[in-house]
């Protein structure tokens, strides 16, 4: 699937829904993510239109009163294309189509849209498309790309190459190519399961980094360990996850991963197609949760992240808050921390608070470790050796038998050593 850049950028005309139990504060808050979504993808807020309604209406989501408002306000502004904060059912959307004369489409083919501009690698790029497809596949309609489809390759398209002569693409050759992706993916899922099986044998524990997207996660990656990852002040930066080895303040080696960033209501399609990635983060040791502190609200953020957690089996994995960005909301960063016991406030960009940091995550860490005590014969060296690698020795005393070792293990290592094992707590 090819991906292109535009030449200019599309006006847009933003819809939004109140339907219980939302709030319209809750729409509003929607409606200006949904912008800076929007811009992301690469247009311009050109009008913004918001109702209230007890259920959506099954024909145009609005009504149609409201509908035709909202045609009328596309052409005053002369808008592209229309998007709608809610999900649209494909009939919507082409009822929509069929009224406005011009493309309207949902919160979810903007985010699919992002994605296709970010994805870089052969699996992101492969993930992306399989999401796309099965987006894309229930809302297949004959003869109406020709007629509402404005601009080649336009926001929420999802071709992202040269504007089709028709929205009616083969189904079979679309399931064909669905078919092949997730064959792809299987391979590329054992190639990564192999990878993780070879950090799991490392002893090493792992950390992994969420958060909301445009947190500073990956800037936080880059502090602590010179990662080098792109970073950019924009959302879904960062598809790809990164591991880094971090060294903690006792000399104990970590692996710390970069993941892609999450947003209100995340595409249950998008969530499918990445499980693979974000079991990164479901086997994570601990997980270091960034919240933007200078963000309007965060407590909404880090709802929207645990929903994802939640979703992908996550939630059960220790975590660790950390309160960003202290150099754009310092005492709204150290407000918010203080509110949370164990959580720390930092700065990626200056370096502020990373030293707290790095100590909490090793009390953390040093905390879900099961101490264990070893007799170790004298004669094995090697075994004393991974003790003092993959722990942290508490104790060591020299009997007749050999060494007696108390250390904090992990799962694993304590595992591989269980036949050295004489009492743990």
């Amino acid at each position: 699937m090819s991906l292109i850049e535009r030449s200019i950028r599309e006006q847009i005309v933003l819809v939004g829904v109140t339907v219980p139990p939302r709030r319209e504060d809750d729409t509003d808050a929607s409606l200006d993510e949904l912008a800076l979504l929007v811009d992301t993808a690469g247009a311009d807020e050109a009008a913004r239109v918001v109702q209230r309604r007890d259920a959506p209406d099954p024909t145009y989501f609005v009504g149609k009163g409201k509908a035709e408002e909202i045609k009328e306000v596309s052409v005053a502004v002369d808008a592209d294309t229309v998007v709608f904060d809610n999900e649209l059912t494909p009939a919507q959307q082409y009822n929509l189509e069929k009224l406005f004369g011009r493309t309207a489409i949902d919160r979810t083919a903007v985010i699919l849209d992002i994605f296709a501009q970010n994805a870089h690698t052969l699996e992101g790029k492969a993930q992306v498309e399989l999401a796309m497809l099965r987006y894309k596949l229930p809302r297949l309609r004959r003869g109406t790309s020709a007629a509402y489809t404005r601009q080649a390759g336009g926001i929420g398209t999802l071709t992202r190459g040269p504007g089709e002569t028709k929205l009616e693409v083969d189904r079979r050759r679309i399931m064909r190519r669905i078919g092949k992706l997730e064959a792809d993916l299987r391979d590329l899922e054992r190639t990564r399961k192999l990878q993780r099986k070879s950090r799991q044998r490392s002893g090493l524990q792992n950390v992994t980094i969420v958060g909301y997207t445009n947190a500073g996660k990956s800037t936080l990656l880059n502090r602590l360990t010179d990662a080098g990852v792109l970073v950019e002040d924009r959302l879904f930066a960062t598809l790809d996850p990164t591991t880094r080895r971090l060294a903690l303040p006792g000399g104990e080696p970590v692996l710390v991963t970069d993941t892609v960033g999450f947003v209100r209501r995340l595409p249950h399609g998008l969530v499918e197609a990445f499980k693979s990635t974000l079991e990164t983060v479901a086997e994570a040791d601990l997980l270091i949760h960034v919240v933007d502190a200078s963000a309007p609200d965060p407590q909404a953020q880090i709802d929207a992240v645990r929903s994802v957690l939640a979703e992908i089996d996550a939630d059960r994995v220790p975590e660790l808050l950390v309160f960003n960005k202290a150099d754009l909301a310092g005492e709204e960063a150290a407000r918010l921390a203080k509110l949370r016991p164990s959580s720390v406030a930092v700065s990626a960009t200056t370096g502020e608070g990373i030293d707290d940091l790095l100590r909490v995550l090793s009390d953390r860490l040093r905390a879900l470790a099961t101490v264990v005590e070893l007799l170790v014969p004298y004669e094995r060296g090697d075994v004393l050796a991974a003790v003092h690698r993959e722990g942290e020795v508490v104790s060591q005393t020299h009997t007749d038998d050999g060494v007696r070792v108390r250390a904090r293990l992990d799962d694993a290592a304590a595992g591989r050593l269980s036949e050295f094992a004489v009492a743990s707590r």
